[in-house]
């Protein structure tokens, strides 16, 4: 290598800089040039919409396969509220900060709430939907007509069950519907802290997404909506939000292969789906192991821990020195200036993160 050349950065970005997990590529390849009905309607989505059923413990459930994250939460939500209703959310959730306003830009106010460490708790939901009714202009208010939240959070943080139940009964004793955001689920799944599955999600929500883009595929999220038919008309309000996908079968295709048993497993097809290893409940599990190493040599090396978070998101807190060595040698993603000048920087494993790319980020920190 020339001298002069500055060596190549190692990416932490993010967990949706390469493409797809070889085994989708391969299924793409070998389908590609059949001829298929358009719009999900076709043999492979219908397959993938079994397994994720099968997965799910919910056999009746309705599951679309959409294109992106912003894309499934305006659409979902948007289908969901009625024209004077706004849904709660994080302070940081992601539809409250990330989505350039797709939300409001659909009519629907974004009610943010506090939160510990990106989670909203119980508490704070009752007391938000509880002070609406009680407030005696609630009819000229914004009516709190839909709960979001995240698994994992923004900040790599993970509801457990017993923190998911209380919302979910919160939600349903007020008639509130919860939606949650699954665009990293599969990091939440493989992670150790971990005690909310697929079954967990379709008995305590109304409707969830489970990310695709972030978690091996090339693109695409599957909503899933556990009661059949709790969104009358989706399909038509999918296309009416521009968000139908004429070449259905490729996002299918997708999730077919993702909710498929990983090759060499030993369990049978007609196992229990928490029986038998998924693709999908697998794939997180690199990244896991990725972040527990740099998570460990953080410590070791003295980093500051921004907050602790059990998935694939590490958040470290810097000084413009720190910051600037760091970004000259890795590609770390900017989370937030700190009202002391220092940075917050998150470092972000992936389905794919390369072991030898671990040691070489570890040399440099």
């Amino acid at each position: 290598m020339n001298q002069n050349t500055a060596p190549a950065k190692l990416f932490f970005a993010s967990d949706y800089m390469e493409g797809a997990h070889p085994l989708i590529l391969q299924r793409l390849m070998e389908t590609n040039l059949l001829h298929t009905v358009g719009y999900g309607t076709d043999e492979f989505s219908e397959s993938a919409r079994t397994k994720v059923r099968k997965a799910c413990n919910a056999p009746d459930a309705d599951v679309y396969f959409l294109v992106g994250g912003t894309q499934a939460n305006a659409t979902v939500i948007g289908s969901i509220l009625r024209p004077y209703q706004g849904v709660i959310a994080a302070e940081t959730g992601h539809v409250s900060t990330h989505e350039a306003g797709a939300i409001e830009a659909g009519g629907h106010k974004v009610i943010t709430l506090p939160h510990k460490n990106g989670k909203l708790d119980a508490d704070t939901i009752e007391r938000c939907i509880q002070g609406y009714w009680d407030d005696a202009n609630h009819e000229h208010m914004v009516m709190p007509g839909l709960v979001y939240i995240s698994q994992p959070t923004e900040f790599g943080t993970l509801y457990s069950l017993e923190e998911l139940t209380k919302i979910s009964e919160t939600c349903h004793k007020h008639d509130v519907p919860l939606y949650v955001d699954g665009a990293r689920l599969a990091y939440g799944l493989a992670c150790r802290q971990n005690d909310v599955m697929l079954p967990d999600l379709a008995r305590l929500c109304d409707a969830f997404y489970i990310g695709g883009t972030k978690c091996g595929a090339l693109f695409g999220e599957a909503v899933v909506l556990p009661r059949h038919d709790f969104i009358p008309h989706f399909f038509t309000l999918i296309k009416q939000n521009g968000a139908l996908l004429a070449k259905g079968r490729i996002a299918g295709i997708q999730f077919e292969t993702l909710f498929s048993e990983v090759p060499g497993s030993a369990a049978s097809a007609d196992s229990a789906s928490e029986n038998f290893p998924l693709l999908y409940e697998a794939i997180g599990q690199n990244a896991i192991d990725a972040a527990d190493r740099i998570r460990a040599a953080l410590v070791e090396k003295g980093y500051e821990i921004s907050f602790e978070c059990p998935t694939n998101q590490l958040f470290i807190t810097v000084d413009d020195t720190q910051k600037e060595r760091l970004e000259a040698l890795l590609e770390l993603s900017f989370w937030e200036k700190l009202p002391d000048g220092r940075t917050v920087l998150r470092i972000c494993t992936s389905w794919a993160t390369d072991s030898s790319d671990v040691d070489k980020l570890i040399e440099i920190l």
